[in-house]
């Protein structure tokens, strides 16, 4: 088990750099507050980095600038091997979303080594707070859990609001260490204590955050809303305690602790510390500049034939709701997607306007399937509904809402078409596990 600093070890302390001034040497400079990386650096000295390579869409990957240049500083440091991991959000998958980010040729060029989790074997975990098990990568808990006082741990989150979450910054970032299908069950009110157990399981030695820029409404704004979405700040955050450096990170976007819950659980179980009070910003005047207030809420910007019945009883902004909602503002926005269709999610939809349903239909989660599922089936037809299973299934979702929005996925990815199959053909030959949309 890693150790960070705990409220009790008394002040915590969150180093800002200026990136105005270059990449290079703000990494340089949050690194070297702490003693530098020939400190960090543990019996091994090999290196565990994790992104945020959540997709490859504008705006909500880590910057492979940082990347390269946080590399670059550990080989000066003397690291042996510097390994570059993560899953992707489902209905992708790792080695595409590397290419299409560019971290592959950034790992070519520095000697790096790609670990792409979803090709990994998985590995049962208990979480105490939820009481259940999830399967993570086999790879993360031998080299990070079982061996984890041997090796440096670092995360390099970025800088986002998070339409399900409040803000995604470092324990959210560790969602990328769990299987595609384990992060299916719970992503709705649970959410949050999800994020909060895996953090008890593990937690990284240092933490960096990618602030040249932030995110507004959400963590996947659309290419056409981009410039209400998206933040200059120029800054990196970083520090040994990943709560502080995510409180503070939250704080920058001008969220409390009290407003993004998975922080509040770790603040009360004293995993780190979790007080703004007692945090030290190194850099202030950085914080002071260059904080404003964020929301974490969409735009809601929709085909306005599209009508949405959320149910009165459950409606999770955690799953069905805001990543059904964020999809089809996606395809609308940056794709030309279509409307005339009904989408139904949560429990306890009024019957009144499921019985008024005409058309097409998209069912959102296991709630309203189960309430409607068959029932629109047998009046609208099979061809005309479509489903997605569990909490949040998004390759479900995703293929679901393309159909009926009339946008083919394979127009979502970043890389041509050859490059894509040689790519995913690889990924299955090398045992990949991740959820993808069906492309046929």
């Amino acid at each position: 088990m890693n150790k960070t600093v705990s409220p009790e070890d008394g002040r915590a302390e969150v180093f800002l750099s200026d990136t105005r001034l270059g990449i290079a040497p703000a990494v340089s400079e949050v690194f070297e507050h702490f003693g530098g990386g020939g400190k960090l650096l543990r019996s091994s000295r090999d290196v565990y980095i994790k992104v945020n390579a959540v997709g490859s869409e504008s705006y909500v990957y880590t910057d492979p600038e940082v990347l390269r240049e946080t590399i670059l500083y550990f080989r000066r440091c003397g690291a042996r091997t510097i390994y570059v991991m993560d899953n992707c959000t489902q209905a992708n998958f790792t080695r595409l979303v590397f290419q299409a980010t560019g971290y592959l040729r950034i790992c070519r060029e520095t000697g790096a080594v790609p670990v792409f989790l979803d090709e990994t074997p998985a590995f049962p975990v208990f979480l105490e707070g939820l009481e259940e098990f999830i399967d993570i990568s086999r790879f993360v808990f031998e080299r990070l859990v079982e061996r984890g006082a041997e090796n440096l741990y670092l995360s390099l989150p970025k800088l986002k609001t998070h339409s399900m979450s409040q803000v995604t910054l470092s324990i959210k970032n560790q969602f990328g260490l769990v299987h595609q299908r384990s992060r299916i069950a719970d992503h709705n009110y649970r959410l949050h204590q999800k994020f909060a157990d895996i953090y008890r399981v593990l937690r990284p030695d240092f933490v960096l955050i990618d602030g040249l820029i932030a995110t507004n409404h959400g963590h996947y704004p659309s290419a056409y809303n981009a410039p209400k979405c998206v933040v200059p700040m120029d800054l990196l955050l970083g520090g040994p305690d990943p709560l502080a450096v995510d409180v503070a990170g939250a704080a920058l976007l001008g969220f409390s602790v009290a407003e993004v819950k998975h922080l509040d659980l770790c603040r009360a179980a004293g995993i780190g510390q979790g007080e703004l009070a007692r945090i030290d910003l190194v850099n202030r005047h950085l914080f002071e500049e260059r904080r404003q207030h964020f929301t974490c809420e969409l735009l809601d910007d929709y085909p306005p034939d599209i009508t949405f019945l959320r149910g009165r009883e459950r409606c999770c902004r955690e799953g069905c709701r805001r990543n059904t909602e964020n999809i089809v503002e996606m395809l609308y926005r940056d794709y030309g997607g279509r409307g005339g269709f009904t989408i139904l999610m949560g429990k306890g939809i009024d019957r009144q306007a499921v019985e008024a349903v005409r058309g097409r239909a998209h069912l959102a989660g296991g709630c309203a399937i189960q309430d409607y599922g068959v029932f629109l089936r047998e009046r609208l037809g099979a061809r005309n509904v479509t489903m997605s299973p569990g909490c949040n299934d998004l390759a479900k979702s995703t293929a679901g809402l393309c159909r009926l929005m009339g946008v083919h996925p394979l127009r979502m990815t970043r890389v041509n078409l050859a490059r894509s199959a040689v790519l995913f053909i690889t990924a299955k030959l090398k045992g990949s596990q991740a959820n993808i949309v069906p492309l046929i």
